[in-house]
């Protein structure tokens, strides 16, 4: 017989199903390009599919135009339309319990207790891992990691199966500045218009610390907003030309800039597996319990020409 509250297993599946999804909105609002992911409509759910296809679109229609009274309408056979194709990724963390533990907490409140403070560390585990993911390019733990922006916003490489290196996909390059210097606003505001078309503009700016500073340095007090939103989530910011300007430290020392429209960088989860704890289970040959939180997903994007990237920026 188990040591311990016989009910000790159901408790804790329980509790932890109960849990999710305060876990998946402290997670996914602890960073600030969680929160760009995952805030309103950019987080994507799918049921499935051998792969996330996500629709492209790099060229207009010619039959659109003008006619008079009987004139031949066009029906010419269109172009234009693509996708890109990602694969799935797969992401885990374990709660573990060892039979010392379960035996000192015996009672209901202390299990709960017990099972909230594994979580709490399980969730400040992820936030970290997963923020260093979806700044890398993909390629960590042998190419299991899930896409970032080192990927996905840039002018060469083939993200989504399209190798923008080819003449034919230009279409497929984000706005790319290499400073080579101190940040401007002068600079900044080039590489913002060039992934801006009409009112089709960056929704979030995230830098590092130094790069933000220098760029509130050069503010007078009397312009310096903010986007009260990202305030009210905790996040300083700044806007710049109306999109909201922040820092995270994974970028600290890169010298590293992102404008990103989020609206065509989507973070796609498996509607089924998307941070789903298995019941907890007792191997054979460990005097423990153990349930893995799993998630099925992949970052993507529809449109890399509507991401800015600079590079080079040197401290002031």
């Amino acid at each position: 017989m188990a040591a311990g509250n016989s009910n000790f297993d159901e408790i804790l599946s329980t509790t932890l199903k109960n849990y999710i999804p305060k876990l998946t909105d402290n997670i996914f609002s602890a960073r600030p390009l969680f929160y760009a992911l995952t805030n309103g409509q950019t987080i994507r759910r799918i049921s499935g599919g051998a792969k996330i296809v996500v629709p492209v679109i790099y060229g207009t229609n010619s039959t659109a135009g003008s006619y008079s009274g009987t004139d031949t309408i066009s029906t010419t056979a269109q172009t234009g339309i693509s996708a890109a194709e990602y694969d799935w990724k797969q992401y885990a963390a374990t709660v573990t319990i060892n039979g010392m533990e379960e035996a000192k907490n015996n009672g209901e409140a202390q299990i709960i207790d017990l099972l909230e403070g594994k979580i709490f560390q399980t969730q400040e585990t992820i936030i970290e891992n997963m923020n260093t993911m979806f700044f890398g390019n993909g390629t960590g733990n042998s190419s299991k990691d899930m896409l970032g922006l080192s990927a996905l916003v840039g002018s060469t490489g083939s993200p989504g199966g399209i190798d923008a290196t080819d003449g034919d996909n230009s279409w497929w390059r984000s706005a790319v500045t290499n400073q080579g210097g101190a940040i401007t606003i002068a600079a900044m505001a080039t590489l913002y218009n060039n992934c801006s078309v009409g009112n089709d503009q960056p929704t979030i700016c995230i830098t590092g610390q130094n790069q933000y500073e220098a760029y509130e340095a050069l503010l007078t007090d009397q312009i310096r907003y903010t986007d009260t939103d990202m305030a009210d989530s905790g996040f300083q910011n700044l806007l710049f030309k109306g999109c909201p300007m922040t820092f995270d430290g994974t970028l600290e020392g890169e010298g590293k800039l992102y404008f990103l429209n989020t609206k065509y960088v989507q973070l796609v989860a498996h509607s089924d597996v998307w941070f789903k704890p298995t019941p907890f289970v007792r191997p054979t040959n460990q005097d423990a319990v153990f349930s893995q939180l799993l998630c099925y997903g992949e970052l993507t994007t529809s449109n890399r020409a509507r991401q800015g990237y600079m590079y080079g920026i040197t401290p002031a």
